[in-house]
């Protein structure tokens, strides 16, 4: 999952930014509206949290343009502000949630997973199942074939990706967008490197990760003959 984090408070840009990356997500931050904007109109997010007051385009300036563009991606507003004005001020604008500061970490990813559950009409955001593969977002647990499995941020990552898109080939491209939070080279093994340490970990047979040449990986959840 990939989140556009557009904040110009640079402690609470650091503290929202490392939280999302250590709880799994891919990560980008634009430092103003205009940035924002840029990044939104040219990379696909799964959700954007937009702060209120920004520097160049603020922050229901800039969710305005996004819903003029027709773009749909889920937005979770922060602001200082707590009256109701100002909330429904936001909503009205396009926004989809409303965060006042300070907040709980906690309860930021929470909104976001259920924006994100909203958008892609998942009926869960806790927990994702694929055939004996459990993953369970809150807590990090990992279960393979009944037994207790140890990934690093990055394979969790990686993990979480594959299982969203069970049964479905996803490219490396499509990986490095999603699991990695900055562009590069298609041609680098960053992804092979991760995937194999993955694959030792819950799938030394390749049964349930497979590599379909030319396009990338399918995760079959009962693995394939």
């Amino acid at each position: 999952m990939r989140v556009l984090v557009v904040e110009d408070d640079a402690k609470i840009a650091s503290f929202v930014v490392r939280g999302l990356k250590q709880a799994g997500y891919a990560v980008d931050h634009a430092p103003e509206g205009e940035t924002g904007w840029a990044l939104a109109d040219s990379t696909e997010y799964d959700v954007a949290i937009v702060d209120v007051m920004l520097p160049q385009l603020d922050g229901i300036s800039l969710v305005k343009r996004l819903r003029a563009g027709r773009r749909a991606i889920p937005v979770l507003f922060l602001s200082a502000k707590s009256s109701v004005e100002d909330r429904v001020r936001g909503l009205q604008a396009g926004g989809d949630d409303y965060l006042t500061k300070p907040f709980a970490f906690s309860e930021l990813v929470a909104r976001v997973q259920a924006l994100i559950r909203r958008a892609t009409s998942s009926p869960e955001t806790t927990r994702l199942t694929a055939g004996d593969v459990t993953v369970d977002l809150v807590t990090r647990e990992i279960g393979c074939a009944g037994a207790a499995v140890d990934l690093q941020p990055r394979e969790f990552s990686l993990l979480v990706f594959l299982l969203r898109h069970v049964g479905r080939p996803v490219s490396k491209t499509m990986i490095l967008e999603h699991v990695w939070d900055y562009s590069f080279d298609p041609q680098t093994n960053v992804v092979d490197v991760v995937m194999s340490r993955l694959r030792a970990k819950i799938d030394p047979d390749h049964r349930r990760i497979e590599t379909v040449r030319g396009v990338g990986y399918v995760f079959r959840p009962h693995g394939h003959a």
